[in-house]
């Protein structure tokens, strides 16, 4: 049976695609773009297009598509499986639906929430594993325990999931447990208002069986304040607050209150699943961070010492966390910051609060580029309003500048200074520049 991954690339549906490589289908894929994911599938057996999306490239021997919410039913690998003009009994599955079906079959525990999903998620992944629980894991960053993939298999009943609030993504998942690390504005173009925001998730808290467990952060407002602890019986909370957070923030590796709070989710939920705490405090001590999570390298070259960060955050508050903790681990450092904007509806709707961020950041060099231009989720209308050139100039303030993407590589060259740290941030390509600032000074 062949099964077909349309936008294959993406990081939750090629974790998808890499559990059912594992269970020994056939599986074929498309993306529009090559990339470090894709060729990891091909190594694993996938058969997978690169380029324009096209009917024959949908085996004949395809049994089932599952696609990324971010493809529409015009696409032409997907319009005459569907609807009135349906041409064939191939299964059509978005790729939260599929998740969906994985979650009955197992125990499963999700982390949902609008920052933090990805470090809690792996957290817990390690911690099962140290415990001996063999889970299977699928998240939304690549791990170098997983042998720098994005999915884990198991044997045992765990499964432990990213659950996204993109559109409602994670109505369509069925958890026995459910971590919320926060709520905040986000994806505005979808909700329209925080309110629908706060509606979502309690939809999703509600999904929870009678006998489930509902873990939430004490220390997040709009969590306290709109009664999650009374959507079901078995609540339990975490706080910064707890006698814990200070023996916690000595041993973990990674830096910020934010990633301090996400290992007392962690440990949370290890006391539910009886996981003795010498195991939980080991598997936290021993978390090294994951793939554009604050992932930091040294760049040694003769006498010249820079450090360099990656980090995937794009929303203010995740900004806002990422550059206190950079400004906490290097206080005395001239810390550089190079931001790609990721959509340009996230940009237009958190506008001021992108200006707020930035107007009090912790560092020395602000440097923003263009927009990363997020291909069938931007409207033409609001991709008009608004620009990194005039975030800007809304910001106002001579050390935050504009620049075209592959002129900073050129401008960093001429303006750095010996252990200086520069801090690549965006969820979009912007992390390429951290390679090619290395190679830049090899020649």
């Amino acid at each position: 049976m062949n099964i077909h991954f349309i936008g294959i690339g993406g990081i939750g549906v090629s974790a998808l695609a890499r559990y059912y490589l594992k269970k020994g289908y056939k599986i074929s894929g498309s993306d529009l773009v090559d990339s470090e994911i894709i060729k990891d599938l091909k190594k694993m057996g996938a058969k997978i297009f690169v380029g324009e999306h096209k009917r024959e490239n949908v085996p004949k021997d395809t049994k089932m598509i599952i696609y990324s919410p971010a493809i529409n039913f015009k696409n032409p690998e997907l319009k005459e499986f569907v609807g009135k003009n349906k041409k064939s009994n191939i299964r059509i599955l978005s790729y939260p639906e599929a998740l969906g079906e994985l979650t009955k079959k197992y125990f499963t525990i999700a982390v949902c929430g609008s920052h933090g999903k990805s470090t809690t998620s792996s957290m817990i992944g390690l911690l099962l594993i140290k415990a001996g629980f063999d889970p299977t894991v699928i998240i939304g960053t690549k791990l170098k325990e997983f042998k720098n993939s994005n999915f884990r298999e198991g044997k045992g009943k765990y499964l432990v999931i990213e659950a996204d609030e993109w559109h409602e993504s994670f109505l369509n998942y069925f958890p026995k447990i459910i971590i919320i690390t926060n709520i905040d504005k986000e994806h505005l173009d979808y909700y329209k208002n925080f309110k629908n925001v706060l509606n979502a998730f309690k939809k999703f808290a509600k999904k929870l069986p009678k006998d489930g467990v509902l873990i939430l952060n004490k220390d997040d407002k709009n969590i306290l304040k709109n009664s999650f602890s009374k959507i079901i019986k078995k609540t339990l909370f975490y706080s910064l607050k707890q006698e814990e957070s200070e023996k916690i923030k000595k041993i973990l590796k990674i830096p910020g209150k934010h990633n301090i709070s996400n290992a007392l989710a962690v440990l949370v939920l290890a006391r539910a699943l009886n996981i003795d705490d010498k195991v939980s405090f080991k598997a936290i001590s021993q978390y090294k961070g994951s793939w554009r999570r604050f992932e930091e390298k040294k760049l040694e070259i003769k006498n010249f010492n820079l450090r360099i960060i990656s980090d995937y955050g794009h929303h203010p508050t995740e900004i806002e966390a990422t550059l206190k903790a950079a400004r906490e681990k290097f206080p005395k450092k001239r810390i550089w910051l190079i931001f790609q904007p990721h959509q340009y509806q996230r940009t237009y709707y958190l506008f001021n609060d992108f200006v707020k961020v930035f107007l009090k950041a912790p560092v020395d060099k602000i440097i923003i580029v263009d927009i990363y231009d997020v291909l069938g989720r931007e409207k033409k209308q609001i991709k008009k309003k608004v620009s990194s050139l005039k975030l800007v100039k809304a910001i106002n303030k001579k050390s935050v500048i504009y620049l075209k993407k592959e002129k900073v590589i050129s401008y960093l060259k001429k303006n750095l200074k010996n252990e200086d740290v520069i801090l690549i941030m965006g969820a979009g390509d912007i992390y390429s520049l951290s390679g090619e600032l290395s190679k830049s000074f090899d020649k």
